[in-house]
């Protein structure tokens, strides 16, 4: 299957890889079985490797709910993303819907082309929910945003069809669960926090603590102790040097165009994280 270009992502994503896929690609082993992003977010490795053999999971259920869409649903998605209209008025009705306690009788395709335009006409295309799990995002006020990106959908639909594409709505290691020596994971997950105002990790409901983060680095161990190979992006901090320091650590380079203060927008140090040479 030959890598088609118009596979891209189809969301802006809070720590979205595309700048840094060079260098995520320069670390990507030669061989694998088959791929899995536990934590898949916008997609934009998983879109750019468009590996033949793939498994791809998120806690989010409105985000794998889209995945879902865009591959059983293409054509019905776009139909209903032409009904939107880009007014702040508007914008405020199509959010406040999942306040309602009929929310869960929505379609898919409604719930799939909502998270697409509201994502698409937010301020900063910033997907934020508060505690109860609602988008709360204000309006954007674009001129003239790309809410029907009719290429975009019919490509990834089209390669999530013709690849072996598993799509979960799990927790990380219940998704992985089945995986077996040969497969290569590439991990994504929630950043740890540069500063106690810098954590931004609330793009699901519930954020990503310390414990998680050491919970993740027990799962890294125990599939190391397999002999399966991973790749993990993080932000450079102590602690996540201290949790990975048996590890092959590289520091990267990233811009970072999401933060509510656009004088903090800007290159910080990443770091990718490895098990093998």
């Amino acid at each position: 299957m030959t890598k088609n270009k118009s596979v891209a992502p189809f969301l802006k994503w809070v720590g979205g890889k595309r700048q840094l896929m060079q260098v995520i690609s320069e670390h990507f082993p030669t061989q694998f079985s088959t791929y899995y992003e536990p934590f898949v977010g916008g997609g934009a490795v998983l879109f750019h490797h468009q590996p033949k053999k793939a498994v791809i999971n998120d806690v989010n259920a409105e985000l794998i709910n889209l995945y879902q869409v865009i591959k059983d649903a293409p054509d019905e998605l776009i139909e209903d993303l032409k009904q939107h209209k880009n007014e702040a008025d508007y914008f405020y009705e199509i959010r406040a819907i999942d306040r309602s306690p009929d929310y869960q009788e929505v379609s898919n395709i409604k719930k799939a082309s909502r998270m697409i335009f509201l994502n698409k006409t937010c301020y900063n295309g910033l997907y934020r929910v508060n505690n109860s799990g609602e988008f709360n995002s204000p309006f954007g006020r674009y001129g003239n945003p790309n809410i029907v990106n009719e290429e975009t959908i019919k490509a990834v639909s089209n390669y999530l069809n013709e690849a072996k594409v598993k799509i979960f709505n799990l927790d990380y290691q219940e998704a992985l669960k089945n995986i077996r020596k040969g497969a290569f994971v590439y991990f994504d997950p929630p950043y740890h926090p540069v500063s106690k105002s810098a954590s931004f990790t609330n793009y699901n409901q519930g954020g990503f603590s310390k414990d998680d983060q050491e919970r993740l680095r027990d799962f890294c161990d125990t599939l190391d102790k397999k002999g399966i190979k991973f790749l993990l992006s993080n932000s450079d901090t102590p602690l996540i040097h201290e949790l990975y320091k048996k590890y092959h650590i590289m520091l990267v380079k990233a811009n970072r165009a999401i933060n509510s203060n656009a004088k903090k927008r800007g290159g910080i140090n990443e770091v990718l994280i490895k098990n093998y040479e």
